[in-house]
């Protein structure tokens, strides 16, 4: 019997994947592998996750502040059919990530959910939690992520604030697990400043998100009042990466997989140049920066690269008292989805070299087609197990002040 047969004897059976698969079916290895590692009791938080805020647009844009804007919102999804949710923009026609043999179930997420009597997304992240088997999840939205590359600044102004109120209360205000960095409108400084001095104490809010895919100086000296009042509530700012293919930079790309490569780390190198070389660190000793969902290898790369610059034309970065890999490892915090695994050795000397031990993230990005696990961390051989306990979720207790409590549910 040659191989060929023999599988056609015994086929595998296949599970039909879409937006409206159980997101618990979609997790069932996961949760199983986190019983097979003995996962129960260890404190795990996810500290990026997403959701598709585009499916509850239609509540979203009721929490519009300015009467016009809101009444064109509610016509726009009353009266139209097949367009993209009113306001946002990016480049929907050239997402390709559910395609490819991809997992889609980012794409709609519309499983049945029963009436629980909390909204679907608290039910959705539920799901997700458990199966993955974490105990806080922190919750990004997705297509509001291009919102920094809006032709028109006043829309990031009002979606922004629109979502964030909707947000709290409909979703945080459910479920204490349940977590986020606050979008800022960080195109309009003044809206930025306003959303924390409002917002910073609301439940679930454990710090503030910066969207990277943006022009936006980081180090413009608009910004310092924000960043002296963010380190002022003790929270974390995050800069929380994304892609654009209309980038100039990226243009002659011609390969979604080399566009998302490239992209989510492009926009995260930049404002992590100018963030270090502009002195911020210095500035705002306390203000703690997070730079999600660029994976890793990058990290390296930047850390030798500024060193040698810096230290061949010290004067044109006068704030700086130490090398800026310095910086790099002790006053910043990465967070590990997409970890590179290709080259373990490699990634072993990245995770040196970030002092993953304290400064490290667990990160699982789901519901995305790249999204990993705890077992990422969990089985690297070189690891101890308090550095893996560390990085899974101690290190976020201590960053986002959390009790490190086992609250999930692997055993349903």
């Amino acid at each position: 019997m040659n191989i060929q047969t023999k599988f056609d004897a015994n086929p595998a059976p296949i599970q039909i994947i879409d937006g409206l698969t159980d997101t618990r079916d979609v997790l069932a290895h996961a949760r199983k592998n986190a019983l097979k590692r003995g996962l129960a009791d260890w404190f795990i938080c996810d500290v990026d996750a997403h959701h598709v805020e585009s499916i509850s647009w239609h509540e979203v844009v009721k929490y519009i502040e300015d009467p016009v804007i809101r009444d064109n919102a509610m016509r726009f999804h009353s009266e139209r059919t097949g367009a993209p949710p009113y306001g946002l923009n990016g480049d929907l026609g050239l997402r390709y990530t559910s395609v490819g043999g991809r997992i889609p179930h980012q794409d709609e997420r519309r499983e049945k959910i029963p009436d629980t009597g909390v909204h679907r997304d608290v039910e959705l992240t539920r799901r997700a939690m458990d199966s993955i088997g974490v105990d806080n999840m922190v919750i990004f939205p997705t297509p509001m992520l291009f919102l920094g590359m809006h032709p028109q600044p006043e829309m990031e102004v009002w979606l922004t604030r629109a979502y964030n109120r909707w947000l709290i209360d409909r979703i945080l205000s459910e479920d204490d697990r349940i977590k986020t960095l606050l979008c800022l409108p960080f195109n309009t400084p003044k809206e930025a400043e306003r959303t924390v001095a409002e917002f910073a104490d609301k439940k679930g809010v454990i710090g503030f998100c910066v969207p990277s895919t943006r022009y936006k100086p980081v180090h413009h000296n608009d910004y310092m009042r924000l960043y002296s009042m963010i380190e002022e509530t003790g929270k974390p700012l995050a800069f929380h990466a994304g892609y654009h293919w209309h980038d100039p930079s990226l243009a002659t790309v011609n390969r979604f997989i080399g566009m998302h490569a490239l992209g989510f780390v492009w926009c995260n190198m930049v404002h992590m140049t100018n963030w270090i070389l502009n002195g911020i660190p210095e500035r705002f000793p306390k203000l703690k920066p997070i730079w999600v969902e660029s994976g890793l290898a990058w990290v390296p790369f930047m850390m030798q690269r500024l060193d040698d610059q810096y230290l061949m034309r010290q004067s044109e970065a006068p704030q700086l008292k130490r090398l800026p890999s310095e910086y790099m490892r002790d006053n910043c915090w990465y967070t590990t989805q997409p970890m590179e695994t290709t080259h373990p050795k490699a990634l072993q000397n990245t995770l040196e070299m970030i002092n993953a031990e304290t400064q490290l993230l667990f990160a699982s990005d789901w519901p995305h087609f790249d999204f990993d696990l705890p077992q990422m961390i969990y089985d690297l051989p070189y690891l101890s197990e308090q550095a893996k306990r560390n990085i899974l979720g101690l290190n976020a207790a201590r960053i986002f002040n959390l009790e490190p409590t086992i609250r999930k549910n692997l055993m349903y």
